[in-house]
């Protein structure tokens, strides 16, 4: 360099000395190289406690996924939903819903009032595989088993046709009498708790049991009727806190009554007898038979005068 200025470089020099520079840069490995701390560094993306949080969720997400795949698999299977909507079951605007096939079910609880029922010209069929069918809706229970159908309730009830509303047959008392509904002509119970047992003014009124017959009254028994006969196989018995009033002819059948054809086993002691007598007043006693064609004279009888 002189004091003119710079010495200007011939171009081979120039192109020797970019070689030398570029020999040099090839050279060095180093060259532009910082030795950092990797700890010190930002770090990106989930690591930690973040990382094995996200990776729970996908897991839920999964597991969540697996059932929503099971419980449309289900539906898809049971109610058979395809383009055209379900196979089996339709969803009307009013509420009502209707099965086109035959559906298995068990329990079923209504959210509030309903109607069971089939349609106009065909029959409603609801088999139970060795199990009752049972209505229940509070305290009224329909139960529809093999041998039997039992319908109980703490309110009551009443059947009614839907058609005309008439009341076919209702247990209020209150407002009218107890009615069998027409073509029954006999009830069937173990137990019956009511004021008055009648029939019409054209028919008898017949009460039969299999076994023994109790008739309990709170303020009395009345028996009344043009024609009343009792017909059994073993004893009669009449209790009652004041008195028994017979009102009208009354006959006793003997022909099941214990009798002897001679007078011995009068005098053996072999049998105790009592004959029933009655006073004009109406008043009963008995008197012991000792001998034949013993009659009511006694003399300790409560008949007074007349017997």
């Amino acid at each position: 360099q002189s004091s003119n200025g710079p010495v200007k470089k011939s171009m081979r020099e120039k192109a020797v000395e970019r070689r030398n520079v570029n020999k040099e840069h090839n050279s060095n490995f180093k060259a532009g190289y910082i030795p950092i701390d990797e700890d010190r560094l930002h770090k990106t993306g989930l690591r930690g406690r973040k990382g094995n949080l996200a990776i729970c969720v996908i897991i839920l997400l999964f597991i969540l996924a697996v059932i929503n795949l099971i419980i449309t698999l289900v539906i898809w299977s049971v109610i058979r939903i395809g383009p055209n909507g379900c196979d089996s079951m339709e969803f009307h605007e009013s509420g009502l819903l209707r099965f086109k096939q035959v559906s298995d079910m068990g329990i079923i609880h209504p959210l509030y009032k309903s109607t069971v029922g089939g349609r106009r010209n065909e029959n409603l069929v609801i088999t139970g595989n060795n199990q009752p069918i049972v209505f229940q809706q509070g305290t009224t229970k329909l139960s529809v088993e093999k041998n039997k159908t039992s319908i109980t309730s703490d309110i009551g009830m009443q059947f009614f046709d839907p058609r005309t509303q008439n009341i076919l047959f209702s247990t209020d008392y209150e407002t009218h009498e107890f009615h069998l509904p027409s073509g029954v002509k006999s009830l069937n119970v173990q137990k019956a708790s009511t004021e008055r047992i009648t029939s019409n003014a054209t028919s008898d009124l017949n009460i039969k049991v299999d076994g023994r017959a109790i008739v309990r009254g709170n303020e009395g028994v009345f028996i009344m009727g043009k024609t009343i006969e009792f017909h059994m196989g073993g004893n009669m018995e009449l209790k009652a806190e004041n008195s028994i009033i017979l009102n009208g002819t009354v006959m006793v059948s003997t022909t099941r009554l214990p009798s002897s054809s001679s007078g011995d086993q009068l005098g053996a002691g072999e049998w105790v007898r009592y004959k029933l007598c009655m006073c004009a007043d109406g008043t009963l006693f008995k008197v012991q038979v000792t001998g034949q064609n013993m009659g009511c004279q006694v003399s300790d009888h409560p008949c007074g005068n007349t017997h």
